[in-house]
């Protein structure tokens, strides 16, 4: 068996504005379980095979982070079949996008901010073959 990323787990500051963002970006995302705990609600939303975990913030701190500089998470990264329609639809929505990239030969890629800043990137690949997705000296 090969390793994989099952879930991975972010906390949010509205569960709703986040499920919404996730399932414009990808309509065959579901909710898989929901509920809440005596610390927060939470959320796992995604396909049969891998999810996002969310959990809703309690008490709020705002913090002063430089992406991509400073210790945290920059992007999360989701395949998706077609990008184009991806950022479409978030565009409609009236998310921000950071940027798409179609400058790579087996890839395209759209990245958005959700509501609460958190960046996302919807990656829609061109080939099948592992060399060409993985090739990074483009």
């Amino acid at each position: 068996m090969n390793s994989y990323v099952e879930h991975a787990n972010i906390t949010v500051s509205d569960l709703k504005n986040t499920i919404h963002f996730l399932q414009t970006a990808l309509p065959d995302f579901h909710v898989r379980g929901e509920g809440c705990s005596e610390l927060y609600d939470w959320c796992h939303i995604g396909t049969d095979t891998s999810y996002i975990a969310l959990q809703e913030v309690v008490i709020d701190k705002p913090v002063e982070r430089i992406p991509y500089r400073q210790l945290g998470v920059n992007h999360i990264g989701l395949v998706v079949s077609d990008a184009q329609s991806a950022a479409q639809r978030l565009h409609e929505a009236g998310y921000e996008e950071v940027s798409f990239d179609e400058t790579h030969p087996a890839r395209k890629r759209a990245y958005f901010f959700d509501a609460d800043g958190i960046e996302w990137e919807f990656i829609e690949y061109l080939s099948d073959e592992a060399e060409s997705r993985n090739d990074y000296t483009l």
